[in-house]
């Protein structure tokens, strides 16, 4: 058993950043060696000082959608708000939705666009439902949509691109991969001069973000599946890297997530089921891959691929918080925080970052 109390932490809320810093680099870094301990606090444009040339960045290019309707019951006129957080197809998508009576059979409408409606046709675990367009919801989203900010955070942006990484490419995550917000366009090309590479992968992000672990034994959660995709010539990038000496990176736990996923499956593993065991080996050319993930990384995860992280401070008894206890050790992890707290770090979204090697 492993306790989902041994991931809780307190945290006042005067620590949860509720705007984000300008310009994105200009954010606080905490640089966290997980060999000797020692912790270094610096600021995020100087991460070049802890990168070689060699090591390669993982990016999560996916797009955060406008994923936040309003919508009213065609019957009642009740007030229902929708939550979009993962396609299943042209028509099916799989979300939050929060109203009274939603129940299938349900019907939904939009005020701006009266040619567009909606029918639940399946209820599952608390608000989360299947609802069913009449036509493709994509062409919409940018007319009646709003870009899903966390609950977290009380207010709105001015500028729905200061949620959005500067690299991102393919629409899809309710979310945005925060990790990636601290970069900007003259940090990545310093990086490149420097000899780092670049490597893309996505994944796009649903509602594991926004739903905390509810289990006392954390081993009975179970996580919802995410789409991930890694392309054969991102693959021979981290493989070439890695066969000489090169360290692989992963900007945000998306992207490392995607990344083990990848290195379970050419071992011919399980995401579902990684800690099985194996034939002794220790390391394989990652593959490339385009599938869904349900990968729960929690301390005693045999990590693959990964040699190092950089992240935000993430929410108490989160998945989050137990994939980078996985990565640093428990002990280590929840040090580092209580000094972020001390030195009054910014925590969660638009908050400060974290380097882990």
């Amino acid at each position: 058993m492993m306790k989902l109390s041994d991931f809780n932490y307190d945290l006042p809320t005067e620590y949860i950043a509720q705007t984000p810093i300008e310009p994105r680099d200009a954010s606080r870094l905490m640089v966290l060696d997980r060999t000797s301990g020692t912790i270094d606090h610096r600021h995020f444009y100087d991460i070049a000082d802890f990168l070689h040339a060699g090591d390669v960045l993982v990016l999560n290019t996916t797009r955060v959608v406008p994923a936040r309707l309003h919508a009213r019951k065609m019957k009642t006129k009740g007030a229902v708000e929708i939550l979009l957080l993962h396609k299943i197809d042209d028509l099916h998508w799989r979300g939050l939705v929060g109203g009274r009576r939603l129940v299938p059979g349900v019907h939904l409408m939009f005020d701006q666009t009266p040619e567009l409606t909606a029918e639940i046709v399946e209820t599952h675990e608390e608000s989360e439902r299947t609802l069913r367009f009449n036509q493709p919801i994509e062409p919409w989203l940018e007319q009646i949509g709003t870009t899903p900010l966390p609950p977290y955070i009380g207010g709105s942006i001015t500028d729905p691109e200061r949620y959005q990484t500067i690299y991102n490419q393919q629409p899809g995550s309710a979310a945005a991969p925060t990790a990636g917000l601290h970069f900007t366009a003259e940090l990545l090309l310093k990086l490149r001069a420097k000899g780092v590479q670049f490597a893309h992968c996505v994944l796009h992000i649903g509602l594991d973000t926004f739903q905390p672990v509810k289990v006392e034994n954390i081993l009975d959660h179970q996580m919802h599946s995410e789409r991930a995709f890694l392309s054969a010539d991102d693959a021979k990038i981290i493989n070439q890297a890695k066969l000489a000496g090169g360290r692989i990176i992963a900007v945000g736990t998306t992207a490392a997530r995607t990344l083990e996923t990848a290195g379970i499956l050419s071992e011919g593993g399980d995401p579902e089921h990684p800690n099985a065991p194996l034939d002794a080996c220790p390391w394989r050319p990652v593959i490339a891959i385009d599938t869904d993930t349900k990968l729960f990384i929690y301390p005693g995860y045999r990590w693959r691929i990964l040699d190092g992280i950089i992240t935000n401070f993430h929410l108490p008894r989160s998945t989050l918080l137990m994939m980078i206890s996985a990565f640093t050790g428990h002990e280590s992890l929840f040090n580092a925080y209580a000094i972020a707290k001390q030195e009054n770090y910014r925590f969660f979204s638009f908050g400060d970052a974290m380097f882990i090697h």
